[in-house]
Protein backbone atom coordinates (compact mmCIF):
# COMPACT_ATOMS: atom_id res chain seq x y z
CA UNK A 1 0.00 0.00 0.00
CA UNK A 2 1.59 3.36 -1.07
CA UNK A 3 0.35 6.00 0.80
CA UNK A 4 1.46 9.24 0.37
CA UNK A 5 2.68 12.07 2.77
CA UNK A 6 0.12 14.84 1.33
CA UNK A 7 -2.58 12.41 1.14
CA UNK A 8 -2.34 11.57 5.01
CA UNK A 9 -1.92 15.52 5.70
CA UNK A 10 -5.56 16.28 3.26
CA UNK A 11 -6.58 13.34 5.50
CA UNK A 12 -6.10 15.32 8.49
CA UNK A 13 -6.99 18.52 7.80
CA UNK A 14 -10.49 17.35 6.18
CA UNK A 15 -11.02 15.46 9.63
CA UNK A 16 -10.20 18.74 11.31
CA UNK A 17 -11.88 21.21 9.49
CA UNK A 18 -14.80 19.10 8.62
CA UNK A 19 -15.03 20.25 4.85
CA UNK A 20 -12.89 20.06 1.56
CA UNK A 21 -13.62 23.57 1.29
CA UNK A 22 -12.19 24.60 4.56
CA UNK A 23 -9.32 22.18 4.08
CA UNK A 24 -7.70 22.86 0.79
CA UNK A 25 -8.06 27.11 2.65
CA UNK A 26 -6.45 25.96 5.59
CA UNK A 27 -3.74 23.80 3.42
CA UNK A 28 -3.21 26.32 0.59
CA UNK A 29 -4.50 24.01 -1.84
CA UNK A 30 -7.23 24.23 -4.55
CA UNK A 31 -10.46 22.26 -3.41
CA UNK A 32 -10.73 19.84 -6.32
CA UNK A 33 -6.67 19.43 -5.27
CA UNK A 34 -8.00 18.56 -2.28
CA UNK A 35 -10.98 16.10 -4.00
CA UNK A 36 -8.11 14.31 -6.06
CA UNK A 37 -5.83 13.81 -3.46
CA UNK A 38 -9.10 12.92 -1.66
CA UNK A 39 -10.11 10.72 -3.96
CA UNK A 40 -6.57 9.02 -4.64
CA UNK A 41 -5.92 7.93 -0.71
CA UNK A 42 -9.30 6.62 -1.28
CA UNK A 43 -8.35 4.25 -4.27
CA UNK A 44 -5.23 3.34 -2.48
CA UNK A 45 -6.51 1.59 0.23
CA UNK A 46 -9.33 0.37 -1.73
CA UNK A 47 -12.45 1.69 0.67
CA UNK A 48 -14.40 4.43 1.47
CA UNK A 49 -12.87 6.99 3.80
CA UNK A 50 -15.04 10.09 3.82
CA UNK A 51 -18.75 9.98 4.13
CA UNK A 52 -20.42 13.51 2.39
CA UNK A 53 -23.20 14.79 4.38
CA UNK A 54 -25.39 17.73 3.51
CA UNK A 55 -23.42 19.55 7.20
CA UNK A 56 -19.85 18.87 5.62
CA UNK A 57 -17.48 15.92 5.51
CA UNK A 58 -16.97 13.31 7.77
CA UNK A 59 -14.72 10.20 8.26
CA UNK A 60 -15.85 6.80 7.62
CA UNK A 61 -14.65 4.27 10.81
CA UNK A 62 -11.64 3.34 8.20
CA UNK A 63 -10.99 7.07 7.52
CA UNK A 64 -11.28 7.48 11.46
CA UNK A 65 -8.33 4.14 11.68
CA UNK A 66 -6.23 5.42 9.33
CA UNK A 67 -6.03 9.01 10.63
CA UNK A 68 -5.07 7.05 14.07
CA UNK A 69 -1.82 5.74 12.16
CA UNK A 70 -2.17 9.21 10.33
CA UNK A 71 -0.99 10.66 13.36
CA UNK A 72 2.45 8.69 14.19
CA UNK A 73 3.68 8.72 10.59
CA UNK A 74 3.66 12.53 10.24
CA UNK A 75 5.63 12.42 13.32
CA UNK A 76 7.48 10.25 12.17
CA UNK A 77 8.04 12.35 9.15
CA UNK A 78 8.72 15.54 11.31
CA UNK A 79 11.27 13.17 13.23
CA UNK A 80 13.14 12.11 10.51
CA UNK A 81 13.63 15.68 8.91
CA UNK A 82 14.73 16.94 12.00
CA UNK A 83 17.06 14.20 12.48
CA UNK A 84 18.66 14.74 8.95
CA UNK A 85 18.91 18.77 9.78
CA UNK A 86 20.58 18.59 12.79
CA UNK A 87 17.35 20.26 14.17
CA UNK A 88 16.61 20.08 18.10
CA UNK A 89 13.62 17.89 18.95
CA UNK A 90 11.11 20.73 19.90
CA UNK A 91 9.01 21.07 23.15
CA UNK A 92 5.63 20.60 21.64
CA UNK A 93 3.25 23.07 23.85
CA UNK A 94 -0.05 21.43 25.00
CA UNK A 95 -2.27 22.65 22.34
CA UNK A 96 -5.69 23.68 24.33
CA UNK A 97 -8.94 24.33 22.83
CA UNK A 98 -12.25 26.33 24.28
CA UNK A 99 -15.57 26.82 23.34
CA UNK A 100 -16.25 30.78 22.90
CA UNK A 101 -17.54 31.78 26.47
CA UNK A 102 -14.89 29.85 28.33
CA UNK A 103 -12.08 32.15 27.17
CA UNK A 104 -13.32 34.81 29.69
CA UNK A 105 -14.34 32.20 32.87
CA UNK A 106 -12.25 29.93 32.36
CA UNK A 107 -8.86 30.23 30.66
CA UNK A 108 -7.18 33.32 32.78
CA UNK A 109 -7.30 31.47 35.67
CA UNK A 110 -6.68 27.78 33.99
CA UNK A 111 -2.80 29.69 32.86
CA UNK A 112 -2.82 31.57 36.24
CA UNK A 113 -3.03 28.01 38.19
CA UNK A 114 -0.50 26.18 36.01
CA UNK A 115 1.88 28.67 35.80
CA UNK A 116 2.26 28.63 39.82
CA UNK A 117 1.93 24.69 39.64
CA UNK A 118 4.29 23.90 36.77
CA UNK A 119 5.62 27.05 34.73
CA UNK A 120 7.75 24.87 32.44
CA UNK A 121 4.74 23.79 30.63
CA UNK A 122 3.74 25.51 27.51
CA UNK A 123 0.80 26.37 26.66
CA UNK A 124 -0.98 27.52 23.01
CA UNK A 125 -4.75 27.93 22.84
CA UNK A 126 -7.59 28.30 20.13
CA UNK A 127 -11.11 29.21 20.40
CA UNK A 128 -14.25 27.10 18.82
CA UNK A 129 -17.41 26.12 19.16
CA UNK A 130 -18.03 22.54 20.29
CA UNK A 131 -18.49 20.52 17.11
CA UNK A 132 -15.48 21.94 15.95
CA UNK A 133 -13.64 21.53 18.76
CA UNK A 134 -14.48 17.55 18.93
CA UNK A 135 -12.57 17.55 15.45
CA UNK A 136 -9.57 19.41 15.92
CA UNK A 137 -9.28 16.43 18.78
CA UNK A 138 -10.12 13.55 16.51
CA UNK A 139 -7.86 15.26 13.77
CA UNK A 140 -5.03 15.32 16.59
CA UNK A 141 -4.15 18.93 16.12
CA UNK A 142 -5.55 19.62 20.14
CA UNK A 143 -4.32 17.86 23.15
CA UNK A 144 -7.06 18.99 25.25
CA UNK A 145 -10.42 20.71 24.76
CA UNK A 146 -12.77 22.84 27.34
CA UNK A 147 -16.41 21.89 25.67
CA UNK A 148 -20.07 22.31 26.93
CA UNK A 149 -22.57 20.05 26.46
CA UNK A 150 -26.44 20.73 26.81
CA UNK A 151 -29.43 17.62 28.76
CA UNK A 152 -29.67 14.83 27.99
CA UNK A 153 -25.86 15.18 27.42
CA UNK A 154 -25.40 12.11 24.66
CA UNK A 155 -21.52 11.80 23.87
CA UNK A 156 -19.95 14.56 22.16
CA UNK A 157 -19.95 12.88 18.43
CA UNK A 158 -20.70 8.79 17.28
CA UNK A 159 -17.53 7.80 16.10
CA UNK A 160 -15.35 5.44 18.28
CA UNK A 161 -13.44 5.23 20.66
CA UNK A 162 -15.18 7.57 22.61
CA UNK A 163 -13.39 10.45 24.39
CA UNK A 164 -11.98 10.75 27.59
CA UNK A 165 -14.18 13.30 29.19
CA UNK A 166 -14.83 14.85 32.50
CA UNK A 167 -16.72 16.63 33.96
CA UNK A 168 -15.89 20.47 35.23
CA UNK A 169 -19.57 21.97 36.12
CA UNK A 170 -22.65 22.92 35.57
CA UNK A 171 -23.85 26.68 34.64
CA UNK A 172 -27.64 28.04 34.30
CA UNK A 173 -27.83 30.08 31.41
CA UNK A 174 -29.79 33.42 32.15
CA UNK A 175 -30.47 36.80 30.44
CA UNK A 176 -27.91 39.97 30.50
CA UNK A 177 -29.79 42.74 30.20
CA UNK A 178 -29.14 46.78 30.13
CA UNK A 179 -28.83 48.29 34.21
CA UNK A 180 -31.39 50.77 32.99
CA UNK A 181 -34.20 51.04 31.05
CA UNK A 182 -37.28 48.58 31.51
CA UNK A 183 -35.65 45.80 33.62
CA UNK A 184 -33.64 48.47 35.78
CA UNK A 185 -33.64 46.79 39.48
CA UNK A 186 -34.71 43.57 38.80
CA UNK A 187 -32.90 40.09 39.37
CA UNK A 188 -36.11 37.93 37.46
CA UNK A 189 -37.55 38.26 34.15
CA UNK A 190 -41.15 36.21 32.95
CA UNK A 191 -40.05 34.31 29.46
CA UNK A 192 -43.43 35.87 28.70
CA UNK A 193 -41.66 39.15 28.55
CA UNK A 194 -39.19 38.18 26.36
CA UNK A 195 -41.11 37.14 23.67
CA UNK A 196 -40.55 40.75 22.01
CA UNK A 197 -37.46 42.51 23.16
CA UNK A 198 -34.69 42.71 20.99
CA UNK A 199 -31.85 39.80 20.91
CA UNK A 200 -28.19 40.63 20.20
CA UNK A 201 -27.87 36.53 19.34
CA UNK A 202 -24.34 34.93 18.11
CA UNK A 203 -24.81 33.46 14.16
CA UNK A 204 -25.56 29.87 14.19
CA UNK A 205 -26.19 26.49 12.36
CA UNK A 206 -28.00 23.57 12.89
CA UNK A 207 -24.95 21.26 13.59
CA UNK A 208 -23.17 24.49 15.61
CA UNK A 209 -25.57 25.90 17.61
CA UNK A 210 -24.53 29.28 19.72
CA UNK A 211 -26.21 31.48 22.31
CA UNK A 212 -27.94 34.40 22.01
CA UNK A 213 -31.70 34.28 21.90
CA UNK A 214 -33.21 32.59 24.88
CA UNK A 215 -33.88 28.44 24.12
CA UNK A 216 -37.52 28.38 24.93
CA UNK A 217 -38.79 31.21 23.84
CA UNK A 218 -42.23 31.19 23.40
CA UNK A 219 -42.45 33.49 20.27
CA UNK A 220 -40.29 34.07 17.16
CA UNK A 221 -36.72 36.29 17.93
CA UNK A 222 -36.82 39.86 16.88
CA UNK A 223 -32.94 39.80 16.23
CA UNK A 224 -31.49 43.41 16.22
CA UNK A 225 -27.66 42.78 16.04
CA UNK A 226 -25.51 39.86 15.38
CA UNK A 227 -21.92 39.07 16.71
CA UNK A 228 -19.98 36.08 17.54
CA UNK A 229 -17.77 38.53 19.72
CA UNK A 230 -18.68 38.16 23.55
CA UNK A 231 -17.31 41.68 24.00
CA UNK A 232 -19.20 42.85 21.38
CA UNK A 233 -22.63 41.31 22.42
CA UNK A 234 -22.22 42.36 26.50
CA UNK A 235 -20.89 45.70 24.97
CA UNK A 236 -24.46 46.17 23.17
CA UNK A 237 -25.97 45.15 25.74
CA UNK A 238 -24.31 47.66 28.20
CA UNK A 239 -25.21 50.43 25.81
CA UNK A 240 -28.91 49.73 25.77
CA UNK A 241 -29.18 47.93 22.57
CA UNK A 242 -31.05 44.42 23.31
CA UNK A 243 -30.48 41.71 25.66
CA UNK A 244 -29.03 38.45 25.12
CA UNK A 245 -28.39 34.98 26.93
CA UNK A 246 -24.98 34.05 28.55
CA UNK A 247 -24.37 31.68 31.37
CA UNK A 248 -23.83 32.56 34.84
CA UNK A 249 -20.43 31.61 35.02
CA UNK A 250 -19.52 35.18 32.95
CA UNK A 251 -21.21 37.32 36.02
CA UNK A 252 -17.43 37.82 37.39
CA UNK A 253 -16.59 39.71 33.47
CA UNK A 254 -19.62 41.50 32.90
CA UNK A 255 -18.83 45.05 32.18
CA UNK A 256 -20.40 48.11 33.56
CA UNK A 257 -23.83 48.67 32.63
CA UNK A 258 -25.09 45.03 32.69
CA UNK A 259 -27.46 42.80 34.94
CA UNK A 260 -28.10 39.17 34.80
CA UNK A 261 -32.10 38.09 35.18
CA UNK A 262 -32.84 34.69 35.66
CA UNK A 263 -35.75 33.41 33.61
CA UNK A 264 -39.20 32.13 35.53
CA UNK A 265 -41.59 30.57 33.53
CA UNK A 266 -40.00 28.12 31.78
CA UNK A 267 -37.94 25.02 32.38
CA UNK A 268 -34.26 25.77 33.41
CA UNK A 269 -31.88 25.99 30.33
CA UNK A 270 -28.37 24.14 32.23
CA UNK A 271 -25.14 23.30 30.31
CA UNK A 272 -22.33 21.17 31.24
CA UNK A 273 -19.02 22.20 31.15
CA UNK A 274 -16.38 19.25 29.96
CA UNK A 275 -12.76 18.42 29.52
CA UNK A 276 -12.01 16.17 26.93
CA UNK A 277 -8.85 14.22 25.46
CA UNK A 278 -8.77 11.59 23.07
CA UNK A 279 -8.88 7.84 25.35
CA UNK A 280 -5.05 6.24 26.26
CA UNK A 281 -2.90 7.28 28.73
CA UNK A 282 -2.10 11.45 28.37
CA UNK A 283 1.15 12.95 28.60
CA UNK A 284 2.23 14.33 31.96
CA UNK A 285 2.30 17.64 29.88
CA UNK A 286 -1.22 17.10 29.39
CA UNK A 287 -2.46 15.61 32.72
CA UNK A 288 -1.10 19.14 34.47
CA UNK A 289 -3.03 21.06 32.35
CA UNK A 290 -5.97 19.24 33.06
CA UNK A 291 -5.43 19.21 36.53
CA UNK A 292 -5.15 23.17 36.06
CA UNK A 293 -8.73 23.45 34.58
CA UNK A 294 -10.22 21.52 37.11
CA UNK A 295 -8.91 24.15 39.84
CA UNK A 296 -9.99 27.00 37.27
CA UNK A 297 -13.20 25.46 36.75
Amino acid sequence: MDISSAGLRVLRQIAESGSFTAAAARLGYTQSAVSRQAAALERTVGTALFERRPDGVRLTPAGLTLLRHAHAILDSFAAAERDLTGALPPTPPVRLGVFLSAGAAILPATLAHLAAADPRIAVTTSEGTTPALVRRLRAGTLDLAVLTSRPPHRPLDGEAPRLHVETLADTDLVIAAPSTGRFAGRTTVHVDELAHAAWIATPSSASEPLLGVWPGLPARPRIVHSARDWLTKLHLVAGGFGVTTVPSRLSPVLPPGVSLLHVEGAPPELRRVLVARLPGRPAPAVEAVTRAIVSAA
